[in-house]
C-alpha cells in the first residue's frame, strides 16, 4: 500500500498545486475485480485486461502502465498478464513497476538487457531468477520507456522525476512541501541505512570489512585475504570484531551468508544445493548443518513453512 499510494497521491497533489487534472489515472485488475492488498485493505478497480485491450485503439489509450506487487511476487505467473504488457510496450506505451512488479515485468521479458530496481530484500532471488537483467539497489531506474522503483517511499521520489520532466524543477518542490518531504532523492541514493546506522558500528575498518564480506557472498573470501585487503592482521580482524559485533569475523561470515541463502529459499525456486552453492558453501549437507544451527530448521523446513504461508495468504 505504501508504493502505491505514495504514487498516486504524488501526483494528485500535482494536480492540486497546478489547479487543474494533468494527472489522470484508473485502477486495473487482471479480471475487473477486487484486489486484496497484504494489509487486507481491499482497492476497487475500474477495469480489467480485456477492457484495457480495447482502449488501446482509442482516446482512453494509457501514457503509462504501472505494476505493482508486493510480497510473494514470485508466485505470479500470469500469462494473458504477460502478453497484454508486451502488447502496451510494443506499441509504445511506457511501462513501470512499483515496489516487487520489476518480477512481473521481466517475466514478460520486459527487461531483458534493461537497467531496473527492486526492494533489496528481493533482489538475491531476482538476480537468480533473470540473470539476463541488470538489476541494482536502487531507488529508481529509468531505462528508454521503462521506469521500475524499489517500492516504499522510492515510488514518491520517481513520480516526482515524471513530474520534473512534464513542468519542472518549481512544481516538484511544491509538491514536496505539501507531502511534508524535505527533499528529493535521487535515483542512486541508498535504499538501505548506512552500515554505520544500521549495525551499530562506528569503527570504519570493520565496516570496510563487513562491506567487503557482502560483497563476495558466493566466494567467501579467507580471512587473510580480508586482512590484506583491510591492511591488519588476522589478529587485529579477530579482536575488532569481537569488541564491535560480538562475534568472530568467521561466524559473521557466516551469518551473512545464511541470511542470503534464507531470502534465496522463499524468494526463489532454486534447488537446495543451488542455493547452497550461490551462498558459498561446498556441500548441501554442510550448508543445511549451518543453516539448521542458526534457524532451528532445515532449508527444506524453510521453504515448505513459506509454502504454508503463501496458502493461507490466498
Amino acid at each position: 500500500m505504501l508504493p502505491f499510494s505514495a504514487a498516486i497521491e504524488t501526483l494528485r497533489i500535482a494536480n492540486r498545486m497546478l489547479g487543474y487534472e494533468a494527472y489522470t489515472w484508473r485502477l486495473a485488475s487482471t479480471d475487473g475485480t477486487q484486489v486484496l492488498s497484504s494489509s487486507g485493505i481491499g482497492l476497487e478497480v475500474n477495469t480489467s485486461l480485456a477492457d484495457e485491450r480495447k482502449f488501446l485503439g482509442g482516446e482512453n489509450r494509457p501514457s503509462m502502465v504501472l505494476v505493482c506487487s508486493g510480497i510473494y511476487v514470485e508466485d505470479f505467473n500470469n500469462k494473458s498478464v504477460n502478453a497484454w504488457l508486451r502488447e502496451v510496450y510494443n506499441r509504445g506505451v511506457s511501462v513501470g513497476s512499483l515496489c516487487t512488479g520489476a518480477h512481473v515485468l521481466a517475466s514478460a521479458g520486459l527487461l531483458t538487457g534493461k537497467r531496473c530496481a527492486i526492494h533489496w530484500e528481493n533482489l538475491p532471488g531476482f538476480a537468480e531468477a533473470f540473470p539476463q537483467v541488470d538489476v541494482y539497489a536502487d531507488l529508481y531506474e529509468i531505462d528508454s520507456n521503462i521506469y521500475t522503483c524499489a517500492g516504499g517511499t522510492a515510488s514518491l521520489d520517481m513520480m516526482l522525476n515524471l513530474i520534473d520532466q512534464d513542468f519542472g524543477e518549481n512544481l516538484v518542490n511544491r509538491v514536496c512541501e505539501q507531502a511534508l518531504t524535505d527533499r528529493v532523492r535521487g535515483p542512486h541514493d541508498r535504499q538501505r541505512l548506512p552500515l554505520r546506522a544500521r549495525l551499530g558500528v562506528q569503527n570504519a575498518k570493520v565496516l570496510s570489512i563487513i562491506e567487503l564480506m557482502e560483497g563476495n557472498l558466493s566466494e567467501p573470501l579467507s580471512l587473510l585475504e580480508i586482512a590484506d585487503s583491510a591492511g591488519l592482521s588476522r589478529r587485529q580482524i579477530e579482536r575488532l570484531f569481537r569488541q564491535e559485533m560480538g562475534r568472530s569475523p568467521a561466524r559473521y561470515y557466516l551469518e551473512i551468508r545464511l541470511d542470503r541463502a534464507r531470502h534465496l529459499l522463499v524468494q526463489s525456486a532454486m534447488p537446495v544445493v543451488e542455493v547452497a552453492v550461490a551462498c558459498g558453501f561446498v556441500s548441501a549437507s554442510h550448508f543445511s548443518k549451518c543453516y539448521r544451527e542458526l534457524y532451528n530448521r532445515s532449508p527444506q523446513q524453510e521453504r515448505a513453512e513459506r509454502k504454508l504461508t503463501l496458502q493461507a495468504a490466498r
